[in-house]
């Protein structure tokens, strides 16, 4: 039965990726729009291959019999299946990116071939070629003389196979540098551009003409980044900032995990190539779109003024709990304040931090920072408040994956402010988004605090779906007292009375309230458990949702990316329904739900219902007492289940199928949330109040996508 109700969890991340392609493909999607979505699939197709795939090629280095506990395959077979699966979609995603271009050549833009250009667009590429691209290129010659050079991982190269006289050699041409990735050739028109490594490949015979160009093609090479920072702690004398500085050089250096290849090479080319990088063949892979998408915000930028390839506009709201005109804190001491994102706008939140590094009663504030924006509005509040005398300490986590950079430059330059910059505990990220902000009067405390979904970055507020709360209760400002204090004396936090904190106080919690709802199935009273999550894998939370599904527990979850457990299965996950949404804007909100009316519980939380966040970092789930908010959530939650335009339901073959609809009954969840959002919103915000386009917003979220 395991087969039956287990899935990999490689394989339902593959999966989530082809939901994310078929958006690529939606006639519903304007086109510049779905070409962004085929630019995110190659993206998670990256950061796949460079953290999942990694770590499991080390795990078959070291033990290939250690087994999934899931679906019991090894690591091998898990690559063996990621590889044959990677493949298959690659595949669709030529298909859809063909037809996609067709479309967009109807609109106006094109991608133009080499060979199809005019004589007047010939002469212009080739002089763009000797003036501008040709002087800055450093080809270089393989042979017994030569050694192959390292190819950086992500960047795009010509290879060719090259004859003489006296000897067979490879020629290698790195395709970027100083000159742009995209030329757009002339005309007003019409939008026709042509890729730089396009026109370096095609020009490789003037590069080694001393040779004979036997075959050629654009190769890229994805390297493993599953960095070890135990290891780099326990070989360097160095402080943890120190070493994450030179793992992060290290990590441009790993081995080869992929290999992309723009046109099909000989076997004894391929050999040659496999053995330099030292990757097997079946981890190449042959694609007819381009190596790498991310130039489509430049071509979305060039097409602005195309307003009907482009999703309308949508301008986060001001939020009806919040009066722009009275103090943050004096409105959060009267009542519980939440917020959604992006449907409203994240200034109240912002205004609250800036507002506390100017009050005179402020005496602390105590914030955890995963990833920021590059230029944060937040963390420069934080820099204010400490200039102005306040006693400000930053948890940083500095291996937040992939912005270990961006967090090591704002740790130092939080120090430099006078900031008491920690890093936590040594073995766990802290992943929690909990904010304490301390007033004193006389003798007396007195706290607003503040718990998120999602990371405290400004500019992903306008693309992630996440909620945060803000209130002054005092037991839940005791318990952020005590996160803190364990954060900063490296401890963990064992018991709270109102908080769920992982890794010790979290997971237990869930379990109990999962059996309460137990309990009352066998009583014979109504019982219901309702989570959003962007991932499940958790097998301990996995087998108690299936003891909740036996029991006759209503179980319903909104899962966006990966989900181990297969519902429907009867007898087993009958009474499972697992939903996931897939659109515009990155679902990334969480909600745990026990129960219905009175009884109900409900929490936001930054925890996905992963290992890795029940009891491998440090994350915080916070209780919501105010019913207004709790109703909304409830409501929003129920509304996502019912999603039939984006929304997913996952059968029990494994397979994902949209919900039925009809003209008269049509829910996309995110559309309505906006629409209810201009609806509700005290005074509607139209424009933003700093000129953005909208090739300004999607172009942060592609690096942002798979993000957690």
């Amino acid at each position: 039965m395991a087969d039956k109700i287990y899935d990999n969890r490689e394989l339902s991340w593959l999966k989530f990726n082809q939901r994310v392609l078929d958006e690529s493909n939606d006639a519903s999607v304007p086109l510049l729009e779905r070409l962004f979505f085929s630019s995110i699939y190659s993206s998670n197709l990256d950061e796949f291959f460079m953290v999942r795939v990694g770590s499991l090629h080390d795990q078959m280095l070291i033990d290939d019999d250690e087994l999934d506990g899931k679906t019991k395959m090894k690591p091998s077979e898990q690559l063996n299946a990621i590889f044959k699966r990677v493949s298959q979609l690659n595949t669709k995603h030529d298909e859809y990116f063909e037809r996609l271009s067709n479309e967009l050549k109807k609109n106006g833009i094109k991608r133009v071939n080499i060979k199809d250009l005019s004589k007047a667009d010939k002469e212009f590429v080739n002089s763009f070629f000797k003036y501008e691209v040709s002087p800055f290129l450093s080809p270089q010659i393989v042979n017994k003389r030569h050694p192959f050079p390292f190819l950086n991982g992500r960047e795009i190269y010509a290879i060719v196979r090259l004859s003489s006289k006296s000897s067979i050699s490879l020629g290698i041409v790195n395709t970027s540098g100083v000159f742009s990735r995209v030329l757009f050739l002339p005309g007003k028109k019409k939008i026709r551009y042509i890729l730089v490594e396009d026109i370096i490949l095609h020009n490789v015979g003037k590069i080694f003409n001393d040779y004979k160009i036997e075959e050629k093609s654009l190769i890229r090479v994805t390297r493993n980044a599953d960095i070890d920072v135990k290891e780099a702690l326990f070989d360097q004398e160095m402080d943890f900032r120190g070493a994450m500085s030179e793992l992060i050089k290290k990590r441009k250096r790993l081995c080869a995990v992929r290999i992309q290849l723009s046109k099909e090479l000989s076997a004894s080319t391929l050999s040659e190539i496999s053995k330099r990088l030292d990757i097997p063949k079946k981890q190449f892979f042959v694609e007819k779109a381009p190596l790498d998408i991310s130039y489509v915000f430049t071509i979305r930028n060039k097409a602005k003024d195309k307003s009907n390839l482009f999703f309308n506009e949508q301008i986060p709201q001001k939020s009806p709990m919040v009066d722009s005109t009275s103090s943050m804190i004096s409105q959060i001491d009267k009542k519980d304040i939440f917020l959604s994102y992006p449907y409203e706008s994240i200034k109240p939140f912002i205004r609250l931090l800036q507002e506390a590094a100017y009050d005179k009663s402020v005496a602390s504030i105590k914030i955890t920072l995963y990833r920021v924006a590059k230029t944060s509005k937040i963390v420069e509040a934080l820099i204010d408040a400490a200039e102005n005398g306040k006693d400000v300490m930053v948890l940083v986590e500095l291996r937040a994956r992939f912005d270990e950079e961006n967090n090591i430059d704002w740790s130092k330059r939080l120090e430099k402010a006078g900031v008491k910059v920690i890093y936590g505990p040594e073995d766990l990220k802290v992943h929690s988004k909990l904010l304490l902000i301390t007033r004193k009067f006389g003798n007396k405390a007195k706290y607003t605090v503040q718990v998120g979904t999602g990371n405290y970055n400004e500019k992903t507020a306008e693309l992630y779906s996440d909620v945060c709360l803000m209130t002054s209760h005092q037991g839940i400002a005791e318990d952020a007292v005590k996160v803190f204090n364990a954060l900063a004396t490296d401890n963990l936090v064992q018991d709270t009375k109102h908080f769920l904190v992982a890794p010790k106080a979290l997971r237990p919690q869930l379990l109990e309230m999962m059996d309460a709802e137990i309990q009352k199935a066998k009583n014979g009273n109504e019982a219901y458990i309702g989570i959003k999550a962007n991932s499940l894998t958790d097998k301990v939370l996995i087998e108690k949702l299936i003891e909740c599904s036996k029991a006759m527990v209503k179980v319903e979850l909104v899962i966006r990316g990966i989900c181990c457990l297969i519902p429907g299965v009867e007898g087993e996950t009958e009474n499972i329904k697992v939903v996931s949404i897939v659109g515009r804007y990155l679902e990334h909100a969480r909600f745990y739900i026990f129960g219905k009316n009175e009884e109900q519980k409900v929490y936001i939380s930054s925890a996905d219902f992963m290992t890795r966040n029940t009891i491998r970092r440090v994350e915080v789930a916070v209780p919501i007492y105010d019913n207004e908010i709790k109703t909304r959530i409830f409501r929003y939650f129920k509304t996502q289940i019912n999603d039939n335009v984006k929304g997913r339901v996952l059968q029990s073959n494994g397979i994902y199928k949209k919900q039925k609809q009809d003209d008269f009954d049509s829910i996309d969840s995110q559309q309505q949330f906006f629409d209810e959002a201009y609806k509700n919103a005290p005074k509607k915000v139209t424009e933003p109040s700093e000129k953005k386009k909208n090739i300004s917003i999607f172009k942060r979220i592609l690096s942002l996508f798979k993000k957690k």
